[in-house]
């Protein structure tokens, strides 16, 4: 393989980092793509070999802010483990990414709104999906009643969403080991809240 083919996906990391970065700070509103080209230290015409335009960095942007829920959420719920243990995982892995990659988290929950509506639908889907997930989580243990029979799911997956999200409204830790173990506080409130 050329070089230049191997050197591509490692900068298009790089932009999507910068991307990520700039929209995290400033909004999608306030970010230019000259303020991602600044990041990077490159001409700004050099963005558009990799996105067409300011909203497609964004749509790549918030899909990949998604796009690691889901997938960790898919491997935890077909694990071989409780449906308390599963939840407890979930929690731990919705929030691993406030550390590793907070900038495509808060412009995920943050910018999104602004996709236009064609670029939106994917990651709508994908986020809905995740949230499916989750809500299976929930049923399976009220089906093996290990929680409440009469536990309303899809709440319970809002709300622990939104409990989990807010965290990024104050976090400004710089420790893996401090969300982890917000992440277990949580998990303790969520779990210990629903179990029968």
């Amino acid at each position: 393989m050329p070089r230049a083919e191997k050197s591509q996906p490692k900068r298009l990391k790089e932009i999507r980092d910068a991307a990520a970065s700039v929209f995290a700070e400033k909004g999608f509103h306030g970010a230019s793509t000259r303020d991602i080209a600044d990041r990077l230290g490159i001409k700004q015409a050099g963005l558009y070999h990799y996105f067409s335009s300011k909203n497609a960095a964004l749509t790549e942007v918030c899909r990949m802010g998604v796009e690691e829920f889901h997938d960790r959420a898919r491997d935890i719920a077909n694990a071989d483990m409780t449906a308390d243990e599963k939840i407890t995982a979930a929690i731990a892995a919705h929030m691993a990414p406030f550390h590793q990659m907070p900038d495509y988290v808060k412009v995920f929950l943050n910018e999104r709104r602004y996709l236009s509506s064609d670029t939106a639908k994917p990651v709508t889907r994908l986020a809905a999906s995740y949230e499916k997930v989750l809500q299976g989580m929930f049923e399976e243990g009220v089906l093996d009643k290990t929680f409440q029979p009469d536990l309303d799911c899809r709440l319970v997956t809002l709300a622990m969403l939104g409990l989990c999200n807010s965290v990024l409204q104050w976090y400004r830790g710089s420790d893996a080991t401090e969300i982890t173990d917000i992440a277990h506080k949580y998990a303790g409130i969520i779990v210990g809240g629903v179990k029968r």
